[in-house]
């Protein structure tokens, strides 16, 4: 007659699954060998048993319906020894959980100015992440020290019971609830990290720019994020660049464009501008004629090209700007030259042949 798991665990049939666990972790403490010595082993093991069983509701139906002490339900042609064997097999140990795992990714944004995103650079930045602890190198043992077979698993990080079901015996396991399915126990953490493996730390980062960049693009510098738990490795770190606004420029693509405002003289009869640019003053010819909104190309002083040699065009808006208030003789001037172009009567005249809009259409296109 096997034994009755209520009865292991001090608990009526009817108890709640909060009551078994309660009672649970009373034996467990008591009966466990590193406490009451290697003679409670066996006692030990019946209550896991009997916790493993009627903690899970499926399994606690199965074992009512086979009945408290009850034989299995194998019967003559052996079904019980067939799903033993089979379930054993199916319920084998993969060996013990590692205490590494690995660390979280990281994300940090950076700014960088219009002139990192045109040539490129190298930036530098402090992160504040989890790092292997330096006392312990990650092993969470304080020096000197090393950990200890679990003697409720003998290291091997499962325990294993016996089920009562409808078809049989069923072989199980299921991680070890003494050593958390590691195999060992740390007796004696490291006192730096408390037998985490890792501490909070500051840490310089250096990081390369590529000219040409887009705004919103992420860098992934791989095994720079966090430090994993029990000496596991570090995650990534993801670092995402954003271009802060220039006061001047405004990027487009791998150009750049800026707004130049003449004098509506300077635009007529021609002129060079010294403009300052991101390489420095250039010399800017602006063409006799030109009218407001044409465009100068500088090729080679825009943004450099991400996956391609060379660099974008530096694209200049031409503002002309009219004159708001004349004094005499700069009137005087005005007007003398209105009449040498026959501009000094400028009318737009309803009723022609075209109306109103034809008409003014002829006025614009002649000037």
């Amino acid at each position: 007659m096997s034994e009755d798991y209520y009865e292991i665990l001090g608990v009526s049939r009817d108890a709640s699954e909060k009551e078994i666990r309660s009672a649970y972790r009373k034996l467990s403490r008591k009966l466990h060998p590193d406490i009451a010595g290697p003679d409670s082993e066996e006692e030990y093991k019946k209550v896991t048993v009997a916790y493993e069983t009627l903690s899970n509701p499926t399994k606690r139906q199965a074992y009512d319906m086979g009945g408290a002490g009850g034989p299995g339900m194998g019967g003559p042609f052996g079904f019980g020894d067939i799903f033993e064997t089979f379930f054993s097999a199916a319920g084998a140990s993969q060996g013990p959980v590692p205490r590494g795992r690995r660390g979280q990714d990281t994300l940090r944004i950076i700014e960088v100015d219009l002139n990192t995103i045109a040539f490129g650079s190298t930036e530098e930045f402090i992160i504040d992440t989890a790092v292997r602890c330096p006392t312990c190198d990650g092993s969470c043992c304080k020096p000197g020290t090393s950990p200890r077979t679990c003697s409720g698993c003998g290291g091997s990080g499962t325990v294993r019971q016996v089920q009562r079901s409808l078809l049989g015996n069923i072989m199980t396991s299921s991680p070890c609830p003494t050593c958390g399915g590691h195999g060992t126990i740390i007796e004696d953490p490291c006192d730096e990290c408390s037998g985490e493996g890792r501490v909070r730390s500051k840490r310089p980062i250096s990081i390369d720019i590529p000219a040409g960049i887009d705004h919103g693009t992420r860098i992934r510098m791989s095994g720079q994020g966090e430090a994993g738990p029990g000496g596991g490795p570090a995650g990534d770190l993801y670092v995402e660049v954003r271009e802060k606004k220039h006061p001047v420029f405004t990027r487009v693509g791998d150009d750049l464009t800026v707004g130049l405002s003449i004098p509506m003289t300077a635009a007529a009869l021609g002129t060079t501008i010294k403009l300052d640019t991101l390489d420095g003053e250039q010399e800017v010819h602006v063409p006799a004629g030109s009218q407001p909104n044409d465009e100068i190309a500088l090729d080679g002083l825009g943004v450099g090209r991400l996956h391609r040699k060379g660099r974008g065009k530096l694209r200049i808006k031409l503002k002309v700007e009219t004159p708001s208030a004349l004094n005499a003789e700069q009137k005087e001037l005005l007007e003398k030259l209105a009449q040498l172009r026959g501009e000094d009567n400028f009318e737009v005249k309803h009723g022609s042949s075209g109306g109103f809009f034809a008409n003014l259409r002829d006025k614009f296109s002649n000037l």
